[in-house]
């Protein structure tokens, strides 16, 4: 197994040394270089270029998301794992967006320290469990909050748009609805405008994936 050479970087001596005894018990990896700040970070991984950055998440100075940030733009290569006592959704989001791989909070086991690397190292993405968790339940939060695609239609419209996604024709929704084939039009033209649709069979696709209606397939 090749060596994953690692950065270690974390403000507090005891706790950068526990760390990295942790590290070390990971078979294949060696800690190369440590650092107590995010801007000593930054430079020890320009120095060694590693392949795994190991960053506390809150440090002085330059913080773990600014040196990833800084990392990830000047080493790409190296793969970078954020350690937090944070389990909040902006500070993964965050994590993420700056290009950390990995999310791993520091009361986990040591035995997730471990599946952690071994996602990252493989190129994928390894957030804790309780972070995990938090992540999908702010998004079904934001998911069931969030306005949806017809939410800002009058009870007639979403009505005109259930009869033209049914198939009917304008002619048969006047009639049903006891309009004039203009008013219909007029409806018509009012839903693609706001809706932001050019055609019916763009209002049929909206009014099925909204669950407006059902679709024959």
């Amino acid at each position: 197994m090749a060596t994953i050479r690692a950065l270690l970087a974390d403000d507090h001596a005891l706790v950068r040394a526990g760390i990295r005894g942790l590290l070390e018990a990971v078979e294949g990896v060696s800690v190369i270089a440590e650092a107590g700040n995010g801007e000593e970070a930054v430079r020890l991984a320009l120095e060694h270029r590693p392949e795994l950055a190991v960053l506390d998440i809150a440090m002085p100075g330059a913080s773990g998301l600014d040196a990833a940030a800084r990392i990830r733009e000047a080493v790409p290569e190296t793969r970078i794992l954020i350690l937090s006592m944070h389990a909040e959704d902006d500070f993964v989001q965050r994590a993420l967006r700056v290009g950390a791989s990995g999310y791993l909070m520091k009361d986990a086991a040591a035995v997730e320290l471990e599946l952690a690397i071994r996602a990252v190292m493989a190129g994928g993405t390894y957030l804790s469990p309780r972070v995990s968790k938090h992540v999908v339940d702010e998004y079904v939060r934001r998911a069931e909050t969030a306005p949806g695609p017809l939410d800002g239609l009058t009870p007639r419209q979403r009505q005109i748009l259930a009869f033209i996604a049914s198939g009917r024709s304008t002619k048969q929704i006047a009639y049903e609805l006891g309009l004039s084939v203009k008013t219909v039009e007029t409806h018509r033209a009012q839903l693609m405008e706001r809706l932001g649709i050019r055609d019916v069979a763009g209002l049929v696709r909206l009014a099925i994936r909204a669950g407006l209606v059902a679709s024959d397939k």
